[in-house]
């Protein structure tokens, strides 16, 4: 009777043991920013600023845009920073009667040099908040851009968060301005 309860017992610690150890060792979270502007102006005319997936020339980072698919669920684009700097994005979803759409970075077309992330999604929406005001939403949703424990700092949940952060808000910025001035 004595040897079928020692290994029952060794059994029983080993799998307290992995589960102690498997719960303290754990990678990168999922990080979330959500940026909105008010701004001055209908719904419907801001929709027409932002709509066109294929046309990003709105985002002041922004020197050109190449398309292939227009607003169909898998169109992609090509935004073009600067030299040699572009960012591969595909549309995941668009729904122009509720004025928003989602798309995403595929992580095999990203550089994190560009923007400290992987497994990057977002959503753009616009929702009329008056007669003559409406409010954009920006979402996004990521991991750091560096994806096993210890990063270095330029590719922390810190550095991410920070770059689409000041992104989302340079953009928004931007977009308000565009309208307003108008």
């Amino acid at each position: 009777m004595m040897l079928h309860k020692s290994p029952l017992k060794f059994l029983l610690a080993l799998l307290l043991l992995s589960i102690t150890v498997v719960s303290h060792a754990h990678g990168p979270t999922r990080q979330k920013v959500t940026e909105t502007v008010e701004i001055a102006k209908p719904a419907a005319e801001v929709w027409n600023l932002i709509k066109d997936f294929g046309n990003a020339d709105w985002l002041p980072m922004v020197e050109s845009t190449e398309s292939d698919g227009a607003n169909a669920d898998g169109a992609t684009r090509v935004l073009t920073l600067g030299p040699d700097t572009k960012v591969y994005e595909t549309l995941k979803k668009y729904n122009a009667e509720k004025m928003t759409y989602s798309y995403k970075i595929p992580d095999k077309t990203h550089d994190v040099k560009i923007l400290p992330v992987n497994n990057y999604s977002s959503s753009l929406t616009v929702t009329a908040t008056g007669d003559n005001s409406s409010t954009v939403t920006w979402k996004g949703a990521f991991y750091r851009g560096y994806p096993n424990n210890d990063p270095p700092e330029e590719l922390n949940d810190e550095a991410a968060l920070k770059a689409v952060t000041a992104l989302y808000k340079a953009g928004l910025s931007h977009l308000k301005e565009t309208l307003e001035s108008n």
